[in-house]
């Protein structure tokens, strides 16, 4: 075991490399980020309004705050996470006017924030207040306390899972119930199914794109959870935490949401932690409690310094039982808080909310974790150091976890506790072979490459195709390379932010997209379609968003477009995906292009139509883009960008 007990500390090692390099990132990108363009990136709220201010016990300050620009933007403030509130006035010294806070709760466009204070600072009332969010230390520090724990553990659970993970021992099944045949599953899932019950250890669902790996899922759960009373739903994606919990609500579960929801749907939002306490029975006794302690603090702070032994008093008095209703609301608190937990069924949350206060003390007999090929080998470890048996759900195939240091990704930190599990315990993992999303030509190539061809598209999509007019000559053709090679189109980097862009790649891909929409829209009968527009670099997507807004015919389109990076497509799918590969020079240089599990996502995203826009001269260096240069020829997918220049 001492081997075992190297591998995990250089994790630890591994951690610290990665945090400090995550910590200059974040510095570099505050000073060299506007204000706007921190808000976009979700880690600013500005400006921002004070709306309440309280005591806490202990004298602590807790104020209610909401943005008053860029409501319903996304963000990443959560509970727990620090923050610092700041001005931006102007004034002389006004650029050191910061406050180091806590936040409590946060909603769509408001917050509750605590200080290690009894009052704001003057110059919080001057206006032009904001929050930043500092640099999060927290995910780090439970990382390594759920590695000391997995080279800690000697016997037990933790120990168990730890050995049959890094293959030391086998993991054991009981029997499979064979007449289980759940509603609505095809023959993988429903095997899926079964192994996840039969499972003492470990279960692994392997979900390639488009197998209903979320619906696979769910009904385990469900078939769980007449077994056990509760089970942990974990994923280090917060839209996937939220997409669980919306499928499960729908059927009949009762799931209570930690953390930060990404979307806001009502049935996440209803299923959060502070809507269910407010719709608790006692919750209006709660604000009561509250409402009369600020009403005795108010009534206290009237009194001045300068006052006598019986002002003194008074002024005693009305402190003590404005502290004594804090004290009764906070045990109430606790009350409405433990209720939620024990009427959930399912509690969903991302790894590092996994090991929050809120759950310290509790245990699950089952943890879920979704999308655990883009988990850090020690993220996962952090709720499955609360469980007794581990179901993982994933895709190595397609986006890895995100690891900011080259050091620490080529000392393996870019390798997940899912493909250890797939590797050491073939037998666990049971891989959902049918696809419902993509026409079979548009799944072919990635079936080839990362599937074994082990998929086979489904008979309700296999042939799905915008048009099946053979006069449609745009429409009837469910892939399409167009290559730019010869037509002088280079890339251009941004001497700031060093990402790249490609204007003419970009301005055909508008052109020929626009060509295809006037031939669908022909046909007056014709429903809209979703269109998602993808770059690898956000220089492309960036401007790729201006020229759309510019060209007065998509701005008056009835269909709906996404431009992003392919991360901002994971998991979803659209009728007609557009790439831009961007890369196109001399030397055949292609950078993070090579990162070929990126590239699978964006291939597998459109459901019956997918453009490809790329230099073949700069790809074909590359075996996998030569490959997919191959496989478009052979099915007559591959056309020039020539045939196109004077349309």
């Amino acid at each position: 075991m001492k081997e075992l007990r190297e591998k995990l500390q250089q994790f630890v090692e591994l951690l610290a490399v990665e945090k400090d390099e995550d910590y200059r990132q974040y510095v570099a990108q505050f000073e060299r980020c506007s204000i706007a363009e921190r808000r976009k990136n979700g880690v600013t709220w500005y400006p921002l309004q004070v709306v309440s201010e309280e005591l806490a016990p202990g004298d602590y300050l807790i104020i209610e705050a909401e943005r008053t620009q860029g409501l319903g933007e996304l963000h990443q403030f959560s509970n727990g996470k620090l923050i610092e509130l700041f001005s931006n006035s102007g004034e002389n010294g006004s650029e050191n006017w910061k406050l180091q806070g806590t936040v409590r709760q946060v909603w769509q466009n408001k917050i509750r924030i605590q200080f290690n204070t009894d009052e704001l600072p003057g110059w919080a009332e001057r206006g032009k207040l904001g929050i930043n969010l500092l640099f999060d230390e927290n995910s780090y520090r439970e990382m390594l306390i759920a590695l000391q724990k997995v080279m800690d553990a000697e016997r037990g659970r933790l120990a168990d899972l730890r050995d049959i993970l890094y293959g030391y021992k086998q993991a054991a099944f009981g029997k499979k119930d064979e007449s289980l045949q759940p509603a609505g599953l095809n023959r993988s899932q429903t095997e899926a199914v079964r192994t996840i019950l039969a499972a003492e250890d470990i279960a692994i669902v392997h979900g390639p794109p488009g197998t209903g790996k979320t619906t696979t899922l769910v009904q385990a759960i469900r078939h769980t959870l007449m077994h056990e009373k509760q089970v942990l739903v974990c994923s280090p994606s917060n839209t996937a935490v939220d997409l669980l919990t919306e499928r499960l609500v729908r059927q009949g579960i009762n799931v209570l949401r930690l953390g930060n929801p990404a979307r806001v749907s009502d049935e996440v939002m209803n299923n959060t932690l502070d809507v269910k306490m407010t719709r608790h029975a006692n919750y209006k006794e709660l604000k009561e409690f509250r409402k009369r302690a600020e009403e005795y603090f108010a009534m206290a702070k009237k009194y001045k310094r300068n006052f006598g032994r019986d002002e003194r008093e008074q002024r005693n008095l009305l402190y003590n039982e404005a502290r004594q209703l804090l004290k009764d609301a906070t045990a109430l608190e606790d009350y409405i808080l433990w209720d939620q937990f024990e009427q959930a069924q399912v509690v969903a949350c991302t790894p590092v909310v996994s090991a929050g206060k809120l759950l310290r003390d509790k245990r699950f007999e089952t943890v879920f974790i979704d999308e655990a090929a883009q988990a850090l080998e020690p993220m996962s470890w952090i709720p499955i150091t609360r469980a007794n048996r581990v179901v993982f759900a994933g895709d190595h195939c397609q986006l890895p976890p995100t690891v900011k240091s080259k050091k620490a990704e080529d000392g393996g930190l870019k390798y997940t506790l899912f493909e250890r599990a797939i590797r050491n315990q073939p037998h666990a993992s049971v891989i959902l072979e049918t696809q419902y999303r993509m026409h079979e030509h548009i799944m072919n190539f990635s079936n080839r490459e990362f599937y074994d061809n082990r998929l086979q598209a489904d008979v309700t999509v296999k042939d799905n195709l915008l048009s099946f007019d053979d006069n449609d000559d745009l429409l009837i053709r469910p892939l399409e390379f167009i290559d730019t090679a010869g037509c002088g189109f280079g890339e251009e980097q941004n001497n700031e932010t060093f990402s790249l862009s490609n204007p003419e790649e970009a301005a055909l891909l508008l052109k020929h997209l626009g060509r295809v929409l006037e031939q669908y829209d022909s046909h007056q009968s014709s429903e809209p379609l979703r269109i998602g527009i993808i770059a690898p670099y956000k220089q492309q997507t960036e401007l790729l968003t201006q020229m759309l807004a510019e060209q007065a015919y998509f701005e008056g389109s009835r269909h709906h477009f996404s431009v992003r990076t392919v991360d901002g497509f994971q998991g979803q799918e659209r009728d007609i995906i557009c790439i831009s590969l961007v890369r196109s020079n001399d030397n055949g240089e292609i950078g993070f292009l090579s990162d070929t599990r990126r590239m699978n996502v964006a291939l597998t995203r459109a459901k019956r139509k997918l453009l490809v826009f790329g230099d073949s001269a700069t790809l074909a260096n590359h075996s996998f883009y030569k490959s997919f240069l191959n496989y478009v020829d052979e099915i007559g997918a591959y056309r020039s960008a020539w045939e196109f220049m004077d349309v």
